[in-house]
């Protein structure tokens, strides 16, 4: 496998942006791959590059660690660049002087000759075994969490906490952090109202999704002779907003709250927590098809006027407010609210390879309590007979089960509705109350959902 320095160079840039300033490696990369102008062949490879370094980053950390001397006064800078050639030469099909030589240019570029000489010393090390046997190595005297830590590079507490969420043991939760490493397939929705079904499907490069009506997936080229664009903004219809960029998972919690059936007619629906507006797209389309308008909350204006794009072809009466949606009121109820809580994204871990290593078990009280609020102001905003659906992209039963059954203690006016019949492609049993998508089982984020209906 042949790479360009180019690839590495922008694997680098978006570690740095990263790590030095907490962006998001799904917005910084296409931007990278712009900017040094990355051929369609390579950009799949720089995008590998990038992603497994930062998904495997606990991993690579621990090989480099065991290789250099002087690791507490480390530079940012090398450390991310030992990580883009360790993550080449134990995780990739990359010659190994390929691997080292070039990463070695890489270091020369961006932090000087000294550090060059030592990324050398350091990369020739991590080459002198193979990935399987520096695991048997750093794993000598580790307990079995520590050793899945080690091995599918995870922070232990998040382990545990998939574990605990999902019912696993020691061997089934290999498939749930293996899951979690694969990168996500990417998945358009038809958004309704502004695209149909048809012309998504008539798409180059792409097939039906699995589990949602309105989505489709698109193919990856499957060999040097297969040559296509892979990415979603090359195509018209995504950047008129029209089709957009969503996990069928996302997708299937929309419509669920969509369609789930209630009584009387309806006039009013809301999205609590609407930014960056997929949910709320398919929420605003669907709406004006039963004649009701829709209103969308977003405290932060830049998620905001995401969220207004996404609405910008949407039929009905809708509208955008800039607004913490615990201070909302309303001269009316709502039938239908969404709220899609902020959480700690541990579902999401396909797709935001960076989560893993900035959340910490600390910032679950405030994200719970947050939780909490939202779901206690939405059933003063929801009629009687209408629904809440409370959403969260994390499994963690403190951001799930336990919410939802403190909520239901303390409101014996609401009731959790069985969700089976809302999503029958899923097979779920009679009586199920919540939903909780696993990547190993549906391959779709790590959804969960709960529907609750305010009885009087």
């Amino acid at each position: 496998m042949k790479t360009s320095g180019a690839t590495r160079r922008v694997a680098y840039d978006v570690l740095q942006a990263v790590h030095e300033k907490d962006a998001y490696s799904n917005l910084v990369l296409p931007s990278a791959l712009d900017h040094l102008k990355v051929s369609a062949r390579d950009a799949g490879l720089a995008t590998e590059m990038t992603y497994g370094a930062l998904r495997r980053q606990g991993s690579l950390d621990a090989v480099i660690d065991a290789c250099a001397s002087r690791t507490d006064t480390m530079d940012s800078s090398v450390r991310d660049v030992l990580r883009v050639g360790a993550y080449q030469l134990l995780f990739m099909r990359i010659p190994s002087h390929a691997a080292v030589d070039e990463t070695v240019s890489l270091a020369r570029e961006v932090a000087g000759m000294g550090a060059s000489k030592f990324v050398n010393a350091v990369l020739r090390k991590v080459s002198a075994q193979t990935w399987e046997q520096w695991l048997a190595q750093l794993s000598e005297g580790k307990s079995a969490v520590d050793v899945l830590s080690l091995e599918f590079s995870y922070p232990a507490w998040v382990i545990r906490s998939l574990a605990d969420a999902y019912k696993c043991d020691e061997v089934s939760i290999r498939e749930v952090l293996a899951a979690g490493n694969e990168p996500a397939p990417v998945s358009l929705v038809a958004k309704p109202g502004q695209a149909s079904v048809e012309e998504l499907l008539a798409l180059a490069h792409v097939s039906p999704g699995v589990w949602s009506p309105l989505a489709a997936t698109m193919l990856r080229p499957s060999g040097p002779d297969e040559s296509w664009s892979t990415r979603p903004g090359d195509i018209d219809a995504v950047r008129d907003n029209r089709i957009g960029v969503q996990d069928e998972g996302s997708q299937l919690v929309a419509l669920a709250v969509a369609n789930v059936v209630i009584d009387g007619p309806q006039s009013h629906w809301l999205d609590m927590c609407a930014g960056p507006g997929g949910k709320a797209a398919i929420l605003a389309g669907l709406a004006s098809e039963v004649g009701a308008d829709f209103t969308a909350l977003e405290p932060i204006a830049a998620r905001a006027h995401l969220v207004s794009n996404s609405l910008w072809n949407a039929p009905g009466e809708h509208q955008v407010i800039t607004t913490d949606a615990r201070e909302f009121e309303s001269e009316f109820e709502f039938d239908r609210i969404l709220v899609d809580a902020p959480c700690t994204g541990l579902g999401a871990l396909r797709r935001r390879p960076e989560a893993r290593w900035r959340r910490q078990p600390s910032d679950l009280p405030p994200l719970t309590t947050l939780q909490q609020e939202l779901l206690t102001k939405a059933s003063t905003l929801v009629r009687i007979g209408g629904v809440v659906g409370y959403v969260t992209c994390s499994p963690h039963l403190a951001e799930t089960d336990a919410i939802v059954a403190n909520f239901l203690q303390r409101n014996p006016n609401f009731e959790a509705m069985d969700i089976s019949p809302v999503l029958p492609q899923l097979d779920l049993p009679a009586g199920s109350v919540s939903l909780r998508l696993r990547p190993d089982l549906h391959h779709t984020d790590g959804m969960f959902l709960a529907i609750l209906r305010r009885t009087a």
